[in-house]
């Protein structure tokens, strides 16, 4: 089971990575475009920013849950740090069980505005065809994949050593 499981994980790592870099490479070639027209053109664009903004949020809660996987979010271990052992391994579970809270919490919440704008059909005013309940899909969703990540974590342990994680690393 654990190898079927973390297989499964390793899977939805590679389309965390990917669905966060193509956000993070859509926003960065859209900035040049709102900066170009303003520029040389005198005439600011009413969607690049929004797109920008658009793609900050998948990049931020799509990619926050890989980063959970590998390791690389932000964690302040100074009191942990002097710990003894077996109280380390005691506040990583406590730090698990809250993420899987918070997880939880932004999966209930995150979900429940998506619901809410899928019923009101209300759209972008920068992107009249996109309604306004695809910019918060990506709370849920990578809430969704950080929880699974956090289960992950709990029953079998750290996957920062599994080699689609140690891609590009250094360690």
């Amino acid at each position: 089971m654990k190898e079927a499981y973390c297989n499964a994980m390793d899977k939805v790592y590679w389309l965390c990575i990917w669905i966060a870099g193509l956000a993070m490479t859509v926003m960065t070639l859209v900035i040049p475009v709102q900066v170009v027209a303003r520029k040389w053109f005198d005439s600011g664009l009413s969607w690049p920013e929004p797109a920008a903004l658009v793609c900050m949020i998948v990049f931020t809660f799509i990619g926050s849950a890989a980063a959970y996987r590998a390791g690389s979010h932000i964690a302040v271990t100074m009191l942990t740090d002097r710990l003894s052992g077996g109280a380390q391994v005691i506040a990583a579970r406590i730090v698990d069980i809250l993420m899987a809270a918070i997880a939880l919490f932004v999966i209930y919440y995150g979900g429940d505005r998506v619901l809410f704008f899928m019923g009101t059909k209300q759209s972008l005013p920068d992107f009249p065809s996109l309604q306004v309940y695809w910019t918060y899909l990506p709370l849920p969703i990578g809430s969704l994949a950080t929880l699974l990540f956090v289960i992950e974590a709990i029953l079998f342990g750290r996957q920062n050593h599994r080699p689609i994680v140690m891609i590009g690393s250094h360690g």
